[in-house]
């Protein structure tokens, strides 16, 4: 299985913070934001990893993890020109993934807990995708799936 971090978008919601690079590589409890992704994929075993990089903040990403070497990982820079959104982001993948499952993670989202049993329940079913979610106490601001027969229907 293979993973991919999308590390798009301005980051214009967090300015004057990402005037000097991409809001992913901000640091949570002094690691770089998209590192805990990094880290969530490689303690679920996934250690080929693609990261969707554009714009201005694409060399600094780059400089920040290298090829992956210090975090135990095998990093594929893929270049987004422009942002089209996270479909198109992940069509660019095509040839990193081939016939691989994988799993997708936006870069500036961190997971609390571990999504090893997600991400090995997904690899040994027959399904095309799965998506993760979680309760959380104020849903309204987050989307809100309609889950039956642990399906989402809406």
């Amino acid at each position: 299985m293979k993973g991919i971090i999308l590390h798009g978008g301005h980051g214009t919601r967090l300015r004057p913070l990402t005037h000097t690079g991409p809001k992913q590589l901000l640091p949570i409890a002094n690691k770089p934001m998209s590192q805990y992704c990094i880290e969530s994929l490689r303690e679920a075993g996934i250690t080929d990893i693609a990261i969707i990089i554009g714009g201005l903040g694409a060399k600094k990403v780059e400089e920040t993890y290298g090829q992956g070497e210090k975090l135990d990982v095998n990093l594929t820079y893929i270049t987004q020109d422009s942002p089209k959104g996270i479909a198109h982001a992940i069509n660019l993948c095509k040839d990193f993934v081939g016939n691989e499952k994988f799993v997708v993670f936006l870069g500036d989202n961190i997971i609390q807990k571990s999504i090893s049993g997600f991400a090995k329940n997904f690899e040994e079913s027959n399904h095309d995708a799965s998506i993760l979610l979680c309760e959380v106490d104020n849903p309204s601001r987050f989307g809100i799936a309609d889950v039956k027969d642990k399906k989402i229907i809406k």
